[in-house]
């Protein structure tokens, strides 16, 4: 089984504040970093430091090529990303004095996916192998019915949310991976248990992984309900938590851990992933875990 993560690369610049700016405010910031990130560039790395093999897939930018060298010193297999002239994918993110964030996103040239890449990068994709995305790209339309053709299992984080998802074939996504926010967009609640409870009516064939912050996470399907805790820290910053329990969920998985074991596995990493500044720095490597 081969892993695909076909999503976006960026440049983060990290600000540390007191709290996040209010309209009107102007604020010093404390600290600057500048780190690689990107959705797709730290689900990969995850996915590559929990142990398993992943391919990458994206556009990338000018001034970009410290992300390739970052994802290849992960062990993530590169050879498939492609370079392109253009302004790269970046995030200006706030991050306050307990460790939350706030994020804007200029995707760049994330949004330069068509069809004829996408059906070079899964040439030699086969059923059931692995296929993650995020919502940081373009073409997903596309990308949805590729995959779905070459029956491959979807992985999909529709984060940052936006309406243009309820387009999509949903109903091919075999692996969900939601936030409080985006659940309760796609499916009609802010409790836990109802969103669990409409998706599986919704989506019977699927699974639901839906991370709580600090109420830990759930996992969802036809007939199974589970319910994992966090492993307490002291939150540094946020950013990649979720990246990180993907990654790791998902690794365990084809490693053949049962749900109850890839909940656990995932809930360990990402807490050392918030105690941590940056994305993709902060992420564990499995013996670590």
């Amino acid at each position: 089984m081969k892993i695909y993560s076909l999503g976006s690369l960026n440049i983060d610049y990290v600000y540390s504040v007191d709290h996040f700016v209010s309209a009107g405010e102007t604020l010093a910031s404390d600290q600057m970093n500048i780190f690689p990130g990107g959705k797709g560039l730290n689900q990969s790395i995850a996915l590559a430091r929990a142990g398993a093999k992943v391919i990458h897939g994206a556009i990338l930018g000018d001034n970009g090529d410290f992300l390739i060298d970052t994802l290849s010193g992960s062990g993530v297999d590169t050879e498939r990303i492609v370079k392109t002239a253009g302004s790269c994918g970046h995030a200006i993110i706030q991050v306050d004095k307990n460790g939350q964030n706030c994020i804007l996103l200029f995707p760049g040239t994330n949004h330069c996916l068509d069809a004829a890449y996408v059906e070079h990068f899964l040439s030699d994709a086969e059923p059931d192998d692995i296929l993650i995305l995020q919502n940081e790209t373009n073409a997903l339309d596309v990308i949805f019915e590729i995959a779905h053709t070459k029956k491959m299992q979807i992985v999909f984080n529709p984060s940052p949310f936006h309406s243009n998802i309820l387009k999509l074939p949903l109903s091919y996504v075999k692996w969900w991976f939601c936030n409080e926010i985006e659940g309760e967009a796609l499916f009609g609640n802010n409790d836990p248990m109802e969103i669990a409870s409409n998706f599986s009516a919704q989506y019977p064939d699927s699974n639901l992984i839906l991370t709580l912050g600090s109420e830990g996470s759930l996992f969802k399907n036809a007939d199974t309900l589970l319910t994992q805790p966090i492993y307490p820290t002291k939150a540094v910053d946020t950013t990649a938590a979720g990246d990180t329990f993907t990654g790791y969920f998902i690794a365990a998985i084809t490693k053949g851990k049962s749900v109850a074991e890839a909940l656990n596995i995932a809930s360990k990493a990402s807490s050392i992933t918030v105690s941590r500044m940056g994305a993709s720095e902060s992420i564990p490597y499995i013996d670590e875990v």
